[in-house]
């Protein structure tokens, strides 16, 4: 099976909501095609002045698999009509969408989970809460699944929420042969 995990990217993500979920998808036993995206293409600065080369938007097409991270930049990026209009269109077209930390207020912007579960960043909890009142937050999760929707907590429970992601579509094996690989503890706590 070979599925594309399209990776929607602003100024200001943070690093570890992209690159820790990329790793567990990079191990996959598959083909899988990993590209990112942004609105207008061209080099994206995350935190720590950390870059990536993108695509523009009107290059991407119906996804598997679609993560939108968080970071400091959500906070701008949530009045930005432009962006929420292509996560909205890129997550109807998706298979399964993922989101790391605050990127869960982009995607609650849209009003694609209202009334489905859904958790976030625990420092920026209340503020996520404000994008989609209509959403039933679960704020002591660490990753939630409902439908084809996976939200996860802050930054590295991005990892925990992409190895259950393998679970589900793979096998348990899978997931946990790719957390040794990785040495890395993985969180179950859903």
């Amino acid at each position: 099976m070979s599925r594309s995990f399209n990776i929607v990217l602003f100024e200001d993500y943070t690093p570890m909501d992209v690159f820790g979920p990329v790793e567990v998808i990079s191990k996959l036993p598959d083909s899988v095609k990993i590209n990112f995206y942004s609105e207008n293409g061209g080099n994206i600065k995350g935190a720590g002045n950390t870059k990536i080369e993108t695509l523009p938007f009107f290059a991407l097409r119906k996804s598997d698999v679609i993560i939108i991270p968080g970071g400091w930049g959500t906070r701008k990026e949530i009045n930005n009509d432009a962006l929420i209009r292509k996560i909205t269109e890129s997550a109807n077209d998706s298979e399964y969408v993922l989101t790391v930390c605050t990127g869960a207020a982009l995607l609650a912007k849209t009003g694609l989970l209202d009334g489905r579960r859904a958790t976030s960043n625990k420092l920026a909890f209340d503020w996520v809460q404000e994008q989609g009142d209509q959403v039933k937050w679960i704020r002591a999760a660490r990753w939630v699944r409902d439908g084809k929707y996976y939200t996860s907590s802050g930054i590295t429970a991005g990892i925990d929420m992409a190895l259950g992601f393998v679970e589900d579509h793979y096998e348990t094996r899978v997931a946990e042969d790719i957390a040794h690989r990785m040495e890395y503890n993985w969180n179950r706590n859903t």
